[in-house]
């Protein structure tokens, strides 16, 4: 299977900075150009009590992470600091922020109390405007899940300052590859989307290939050949229980996806040596067959609204990229650039298709609208492929593999833009990447 770079054709980084005086609030706007990283400071978070001084300055640095991974933001490190946030309740001395060209203020405090409780508290303040940027907010949690609460702190950041909404507080599912190429061992794992917080839901007994997400992150699809043949498993998360979906005699069935409403599963299917797509009822077991040629129709992907399907089919000769109705019907492609396309991936605004692209001895990932138009490619490499896009459509998760014999397979990030490309922490090697929506 093709392995690509995205490319997204929208969004460069716009800073809509607050000017002094009577501007207008605090802003980062994406539209078309890129300028510099907007600069912020997040001091440690205060400890209302003293066995909260700990994980309240791991939740400010997990805070402060978050943000600066994006490229979207700079931070001012602590040591060109002149005000000290001692009080979560005493006044901003936005004199002191403004001298270091702080023009976002990020506080917070953090309490333990009885049984394990963590209260997090936080506010967000344009400096130059000197103001706070909404109200302060409050998560409540327990003191295990203190690094989601600091996830959910930076989304909040980042949706008050870019006005869209974020992706912290969310999970990938994805392949841990272990071992040399010739005798790798593979199995599901699930994560936070940066790389902590790793569990495995199977074992390394046989092959597993393209987990999926339900649109409430509840289940996972994906296809194991612990049978020998292709076979697609529905996975709770909760419990790892599993189960097979219903298949037929004969046949092989892979690359699935959830349709938007969590009920309908849309994947390929291999019988008397053509590949087809189909659509099934979860519940129920019934299959309807949406597409019907002598040719290889794989990698569905629904719209969000669950109207359309964008799949690859080589029907035309080679592999392409088609749109139909959700229901079949005649497709129309969209690809028509030289090289070949696969994994086409629905974002979750609606606007864009990620796709992988072969072209010249170079894998890419890369982006076009969804009438085919303004293609553009984001990353080039030896091997890259398999998009996965963010909940809120900003940035793009794949797989990206190594030359050579002892070639290994990892995770990478980029925005949409093409820029901030960097490679996600795993402990081993890793492949297949789906996110999750927001929990």
């Amino acid at each position: 299977m093709m392995r690509y770079v995205l490319t997204l054709l929208s969004a460069v980084v716009m800073l809509g900075l607050a000017l002094p005086a009577q501007a207008a609030p605090l802003r980062i706007e994406i539209t078309e150009g890129v300028i510099e990283p907007l600069p912020y400071a997040v001091p440690n978070f205060v400890a209302e009590n003293s066995s909260a001084t700990r994980v309240a300055n791991d939740l400010a640095r997990v805070v402060a992470e978050d943000l600066s991974g994006t490229g979207l933001f700079r931070e001012i490190p602590a040591k060109a600091h002149i005000s000290k946030i001692t009080s979560f309740s005493s006044p901003v001395q936005f004199a002191d922020w403004k001298a270091i060209n702080a023009q976002a203020l990020i506080t917070g405090s953090v309490s333990l109390q009885s049984g394990g409780r963590l209260v997090v508290k936080f506010r967000v303040y344009d400096v130059f405007a000197g103001q706070e940027l909404g109200n302060g907010l409050q998560f409540v949690g327990s003191q295990d899940g203190w690094r989601r609460m600091a996830h959910k702190v930076a989304d909040a950041v980042y949706s008050r300052i870019t006005g869209e909404g974020g992706y912290f507080d969310s999970r990938v599912v994805f392949v841990s590859e272990t071992g040399p190429k010739d005798d790798r061992k593979k199995r599901l794992g699930i994560m936070d989307y940066d790389g902590a917080n790793v569990q495995y839901l199977t074992d390394s007994s046989s092959l597993v290939l393209a987990p999926r997400f339900s649109p409430t992150g509840d289940r996972i699809l994906y296809t194991s050949y612990e049978t020998g043949f292709p076979r697609i498993y529905v996975l709770d998360v909760a419990s790892v229980g599993r189960r097979a979906l219903q298949d037929q005699p004969g046949t092989m069935s892979f690359a699935p996806r959830f349709g938007p409403d969590g009920r309908t599963v849309v994947y390929s299917l291999t019988q008397g040596g053509n590949t087809d797509l189909y659509r099934m009822d979860i519940a129920t077991g019934k299959s309807q067959r949406l597409t019907s040629t002598p040719s290889i129709e794989t990698a569905p992907s629904f719209s969000p609204d669950g109207s359309q399907i964008v799949f690859e089919s080589d029907r035309s000769g080679t592999q392409q990229l088609y749109i139909m109705n959700a229901n079949g019907g005649t497709p129309k492609r969209i690809s028509f650039g030289q090289g070949r396309y696969g994994t086409p991936v629905w974002s979750p605004r609606g606007d864009l298709i990620a796709f992988t692209k072969q072209s010249k001895g170079r894998f890419h990932i890369g982006v076009m609208r969804t009438d085919g138009s303004e293609e553009r490619l984001l990353t080039a490499s030896f091997l890259d492929e398999g998009p996965s896009w963010s909940p809120n459509g900003r940035v793009i998760m794949f797989t990206r593999e190594t030359q050579g014999a002892s070639g290994s397979a990892s995770l990478y990030t980029v925005d949409i833009t093409g820029r901030n490309l960097k490679r996600v922490k795993t402990l081993s090697g890793a492949s297949d990447p789906a996110w999750s929506p927001l929990q």
